[in-house]
Parts: C-alpha cells; sequence; structure tokens
C-alpha cells in the first residue's frame, strides 16, 4: 500500500478483512494518521450508553452501503442486508429481550447461566461474533466484563460495540484466539459457530476455545446450526473429543410454519474439566 508517512492512511479495512477471513493476520502498522469524522462528539455515558444510538458522526461511513445509524437500525427493510439484520435497533427491535428468558430448551438466559457457578466467579469473557455487542451489554449489567469479536460486514460492528462503552475485537474465527491459555471464565458465541464453518477450521476454534477457558470455566454454544444428517454423524463426535463436560445440552429441530424441517438447532452449556 502506498501512503506517505506522518500523513493520513489510506482506509485498509476491507482488505484487511478479506485477509483476515482467509485465516491470515491483519495487516502490519503503519507510521500515519487515520482520519477523524467531522463533526465528532463525545460519546453517551454509561450506563445510559449500553441501550442508547451513538450519533451519527461517532464513525467515518465511508466503507458502508448506510450512511447512518437510522438506515442500519432498518435493515430488515433494506435490499441487500442478510447478515443480523435487527441488531442495530436498540429501542423497539428483539436486542431488548435477548437472553433475558430462559424457556428450558434452546433458549438460555444469561442469569440461569451465571446461577451454574458460584456467584461472582465469572468476571470476565468473550463473545464470538457478538453482532452489535448486546451480550456483553447484558453481562455488564451483571457485572461480567465481555470482549465481543466482530466482523464490518457492511456495517460499522466494531465502532457500533465501542460506542456502547464495550470492548470491540476485529477478529475472524479464521484466527487464534489473542487470549493467553486459562484465562477466561465464560465463551459465548450464537449462531456464528455452525455448518458453514469447514470442519476442520471448527475443529481447530473449538479447541482454542477449551485453551483459552480456565478450568471451570464456561463455553456456551448458542443455537448452533446444522443439518440433520450431520448432528449425531459430524457433530457430536466433535464436542465430544474436545472434552467438555455438559452442563446443559438441548436439540431441536427446525420448525418452519409449524412443519419439522430436516434441520436442526443445538443449545449447550460445556464446562471445562478442573482436572
Amino acid at each position: 500500500m502506498n501512503y506517505k508517512p506522518g500523513g493520513e492512511c489510506p482506509s485498509d479495512e476491507q482488505f484487511s478483512q478479506r485477509l483476515m477471513l482467509k485465516g491470515c493476520e491483519p495487516l502490519p502498522r503503519r507510521r500515519c494518521r487515520t482520519r477523524s469524522p467531522a463533526g465528532y462528539g463525545e460519546p453517551t455515558p454509561l450506563p445510559a450508553s449500553l441501550w442508547s444510538m451513538p450519533p451519527d458522526t461517532s464513525i467515518m461511513w465511508d466503507a458502508y452501503t448506510c450512511k447512518n445509524y437510522s438506515c442500519l437500525a432498518n435493515r430488515s427493510k433494506t435490499k441487500g442486508f442478510y447478515d443480523c439484520k435487527d441488531c442495530f435497533d436498540l429501542l423497539n427491535g428483539r436486542e431488548k429481550g435477548r437472553w433475558t428468558r430462559d424457556d428450558g430448551a434452546l433458549s438460555y438466559s444469561i442469569d440461569a447461566v451465571l446461577a451454574t457457578k458460584p456467584n461472582g466467579t465469572v468476571r470476565i469473557g468473550l463473545d464470538i461474533g457478538g453482532g452489535s455487542g448486546t451480550f456483553a451489554a447484558r453481562m455488564q449489567e451483571r457485572g461480567v466484563t465481555v470482549v465481543t469479536t466482530s466482523m464490518n460486514f457492511d456495517g460499522p460492528f466494531n465502532s457500533f460495540i465501542a460506542s456502547r462503552g464495550l470492548v470491540p475485537m476485529h477478529l475472524s474465527i479464521a484466527n487464534r484466539l489473542p487470549f493467553f491459555d486459562g484465562t477466561l471464565d465464560i465463551v459465548h458465541s450464537m449462531h456464528v459457530l455452525s455448518h458453514w464453518i469447514p470442519d476442520v477450521m471448527l475443529e481447530f476454534a473449538l479447541f482454542d476455545i477449551y485453551r483459552v477457558l480456565r478450568p471451570g470455566g464456561l463455553f456456551w454454544l448458542d443455537h448452533f446450526f446444522c443439518l440433520g444428517t450431520q448432528m449425531n454423524t459430524t457433530y457430536v463426535p466433535m464436542f465430544n473429543q474436545i472434552g467438555f463436560n455438559k452442563v446443559r445440552w438441548n436439540a431441536r429441530r427446525k420448525l418452519d410454519r409449524g412443519i419439522k424441517m430436516n434441520e436442526w438447532y443445538l443449545s449447550a452449556l460445556l464446562e471445562k474439566p478442573t482436572t
């Protein structure tokens, strides 16, 4: 990339993401300055920032189809948006209710998960592919610090997470998790870890999650999706060989307008053994 040392940096966001999705490390550091958005203002203070829409002047919109947060909050109505359609709508969408109710099946509540461990022992964690950061926001309300990994797929996910007063990490599942061994109390992932990931890559990711969890740490696999033919032949043996203990395990066939499909969801709460 050509740039003037000491000058303004050209954007490398899209190129960096393409490399990261292939498992490559991010681009090297540069001797230049990134441009700040025009009219930038101070962020909303905590805790109000957890559920507030940030001002449009908080980020640069050059790389995205949407040019303001109102557009992002209505992604489900915008042609061409398929990823995390309604997760930017903090005021009127389903984000406000996520992980607050436990149905005894696929949907676990945060409070029920935290209750499986001694009070106060779940302190730090990671949300893999955490969308707009709502899981981390819910955990922060309960005194738990969670880092959220996210990619900027046609939307400023990382900037949005940061605007909520949370910690984003621009990271692909193809990359090794940048945490030391045995450090995290909990790792969560919803929808991202699913059958669309090549088996070898998924196996690497699961072993890496095992590596960064402390003994007794929890791995919350939230709505893992696969075809019915894959559940028992591919994924159950894969999860078993990782070595987790099962705390909760719920599998259900997907319903489409009341009709059972040959597609399955799996939610599981797994614990890294202490010995």
